[in-house]
Order: structure tokens, then C-alpha cells, then sequence
């Protein structure tokens, strides 16, 4: 009797110190190393890729093939932007899975109308914020490192509406990335059919789970971003891991 008493104890350590060490193991594993803001930030593909095995919502999926036919124009990938610099190597448009499922509803339903969405921008790597931040300290409009932004968490995404017959731009209230007031969702000052658009637009993404922000037409947040990490891992290394 003692014996076994011995051993039912001696069953019961080894599975505890397994558990320990896969506790143990685990924590280790989704820890997130900080940044001198503080900040947990995804740094490297591995540790990002033990999240997403952890939780397939984590994945960044391209834009591109995850939604066929859909019309990427990244701004940062060219001259033509705000910094006139390249900040990005590859044009490329990533979403965390939840907000590019519900985007991909809303190119449906654009469709139906004889209408398409063009992206501008989605996913963006910290240390791009990290530059933005030098040409524009003006949290309105450009997000502060200290905090990090929403696109660094993959759930950010800027765009607007074309025509799907000409493929040109519906008119909306400012180009791309105006820092000025006219930019904002409560300027008026704008003829009828431009205040439709941009009210299609907020009234599509809202629908689906993106909130608007009020100081740019084009830039919306998908709801629970605040669960998602920061992340700075680069286009061409989400590419490559992804073959």
C-alpha cells in the first residue's frame, strides 16, 4: 500500500513539473519584448508566428489575394506622399484575418452597386510610424511612437471608392492625406454628391466593424484592435514566410 502511495506521488510530481515547464514554456513564448517607449512590440516573424498559432485571428493576410481583384495604390511605397520619400520597399496591403474578412464583405456589397474599394494603406510596421512622426507631430493626423497606431496592429486601413466601370476615384472631400480641417468627417462646406460618397463610405465600413476617426474621410479602425500587438515586421519578411 505504501508503494503504491509512492508512486500514485511520484505520477503526480512528473506531471506537475510537465505542467510547470509548459506553463513556463508557453509564457516564454508570447512574451513581448518592449521598446525604449515602454511598449510591447513584435520585433520578429517567429515570435508573431507563435501567436498565430496560438490564434489564426493574429495572421496578416495580404489584401491582395485574400480578396481577388481588390485595387491597392499604397502611397508609401512611392514619392507620393506626405514624407516624398519610400517607406515601404514593397506595395503591399496586409490586414489582421477578422478586419480583411469584413472588408471583404464590404467589396461585395460595393459591387452590387458597380463600385470597388482602393486601398491606400493598411498594415504598417512601427518604425514607419516612427518617421512619420518627424514630418507630422500632430496627433490628429499622424500617430504619436509613444502610443503606437492602429495600422502598427494590423487593424487599420485607409482607402476610398472607385468605379468599377472606369476604375476612377469617386470625388471625396480632400486627396489622400490632407492635414487640414476640410479632411474632417464634420466639414461640410462641400458640394451634395461629395458628402454622399464619403457617407457611403463610413456608412459601409461602419456596417462591418470599423469605426471612423474624425479628422480623416479615408482611415478607419476595425473594433477590438486594442487586443492586437504592435508589430514591426517588414512586408518582405511577412512574403517570404508566407511560401
Amino acid at each position: 500500500m505504501r508503494f503504491y502511495s509512492i508512486r500514485l506521488s511520484a505520477r503526480f510530481s512528473i506531471r506537475v513539473l510537465v505542467f510547470f515547464f509548459f506553463v513556463i514554456s508557453t509564457v516564454n513564448a508570447q512574451t513581448v519584448p518592449k521598446n525604449k517607449y515602454g511598449l510591447p512590440v513584435i520585433e520578429n516573424y517567429k515570435l508573431y508566428s507563435q501567436l498565430v498559432e496560438k490564434d489564426e485571428n493574429n495572421r496578416l493576410v495580404d489584401l491582395e489575394e485574400f480578396i481577388p481583384g481588390i485595387k491597392i495604390d499604397i502611397k508609401y511605397a512611392t514619392e507620393d506622399n506626405f514624407t516624398k520619400k519610400i517607406l515601404y520597399k514593397s506595395p503591399k496591403a496586409y490586414l489582421r484575418l477578422p478586419a480583411a474578412k469584413a472588408l471583404k464583405k464590404i467589396q461585395e456589397e460595393l459591387k452590387n452597386k458597380n463600385l470597388e474599394m482602393k486601398i491606400f494603406d493598411a498594415y504598417r510596421p512601427y518604425s514607419v510610424t516612427e518617421l512619420m512622426w518627424e514630418y507630422v507631430k500632430d496627433d490628429r493626423y499622424a500617430a504619436d511612437p509613444k502610443k503606437g497606431s492602429r495600422h502598427n496592429r494590423g487593424c487599420a486601413v485607409d482607402l476610398t471608392i472607385i468605379d468599377s466601370s472606369t476604375g476612377e476615384e469617386l470625388e471625396m472631400p480632400t486627396e489622400y492625406d490632407n492635414f487640414t480641417h476640410k479632411a474632417h468627417h464634420a466639414y461640410i462646406k462641400l458640394p451634395k454628391k461629395v458628402i454622399e460618397n464619403r457617407a457611403l463610405l463610413r456608412k459601409l465600413m461602419e456596417k462591418n466593424g470599423f469605426e471612423s476617426i474624425t479628422s480623416e474621410w479615408w482611415h478607419y479602425d476595425f473594433k477590438g484592435w486594442s487586443k492586437y500587438h504592435l508589430m514591426n515586421i517588414s512586408f518582405e519578411e511577412l512574403e517570404l514566410n508566407s511560401r
